[in-house]
């Protein structure tokens, strides 16, 4: 749960139903490139959308696709802790690296609620489990004062955060947890500014789709070349603009198919990336190509 994780989508049919062996090319894709894991079935590969059967053949398959060239993080994410619990015990079984798990629910939760789901996951197997702070889909904002107590059930090693808020955060966050306590952050556009100030890990969205640009950026980022960084991430701009505006989601489905990977489409009833930004994403592409 160091340096660059890539996360892509899990590419479905127009009934919203995994497409077989269409994961693999995924993580291949990133195994080649060199990035330092694949994250699979983060909110990117639409876990939530998927049933518990469909997300251990997703798994099963990615799985089987890393072999042994790029570790494997599972997210286990589930609305009750049941559930949860047995995929993370499936993950275990199967060879997955590491667990990555958010706090669902339909009903608001309170902080005790969520110590308890991560200690019945920790209780499951012995993966190390990176906590997943997305309070855009969830709903549930980690204080630092719970983060911290999660901290204390020995297998939570880690935090992916949502977009950085300045560099400070990073070195606060720090003096609050243990030592060896790993943070990432998300939302792509923050990243590299979240790594240079120190962070320890980038769950990347585009890393799952643009591999070798994103862990040229990422790289930069780590050694800290500021230069680098600002040339590289003008190249990615087009494509930020497109996450903020629609989301990475939506998004890297719409480049599925232009990028010469397995067309897919988000499940309904999210539609696709409209007709009049196809143009952009094109551009977008090309531009990192380039």
């Amino acid at each position: 749960m160091r340096g660059l994780s890539g996360f892509p989508i899990t590419p479905t049919d127009p009934d919203g139903d995994p497409v077989p062996g269409a994961v693999a090319p995924l993580i291949r894709r990133m195994a080649d490139a060199g990035l330092d894991s694949a994250g699979v079935l983060g909110s990117t590969g639409g876990y939530a959308y998927l049933t518990e059967t469909q997300r251990r053949d997703v798994l099963t398959e990615a799985l089987d696709a890393a072999g042994d060239r790029i570790p494997v993080i599972a997210g286990i994410g589930a609305l009750r802790a049941d559930m949860a619990a047995r995929l993370a015990r499936h993950a275990a079984d199967s060879g997955a690296a590491g667990l990555l798990l958010a706090p669902m629910s339909y009903a608001p939760l309170f902080e005790d609620e969520v110590f308890d789901l991560f200690a019945r996951v920790a209780d499951a197997s012995d993966l190390p489990i990176c906590i997943y702070n997305n309070p855009s889909t969830t709903h549930f904002t980690f204080s630092t004062a719970l983060l911290a107590r999660l901290a204390t059930i020995p297998t939570v090693t880690a935090v992916k955060m949502p977009l950085l808020g300045d560099a400070s955060e990073v070195a606060a966050l720090r003096a609050a947890m243990p030592e060896g306590f790993l943070i990432g952050y998300s939302a792509d556009w923050g990243c590299p500014a979240a790594l240079l100030a120190g962070a320890d890990t980038w769950y990347s969205v585009a890393g799952g789709m643009w591999p070798a640009q994103t862990l040229e950026l990422a790289r930069a980022a780590q050694a800290g070349d500021r230069a680098r960084v600002a040339e590289l991430d003008r190249r990615f701009e087009p494509i930020w603009d497109l996450f903020r505006r629609f989301g990475g989601f939506r998004t890297c489905h719409a480049a599925s198919g232009p990028m010469g990977l397995t067309p897919s489409r988000p499940p309904a009833p999210l539609r696709p990336l409209p007709d009049d930004a196809m143009a952009s994403l094109l551009a977008a592409i090309e531009a990192l190509q380039d």
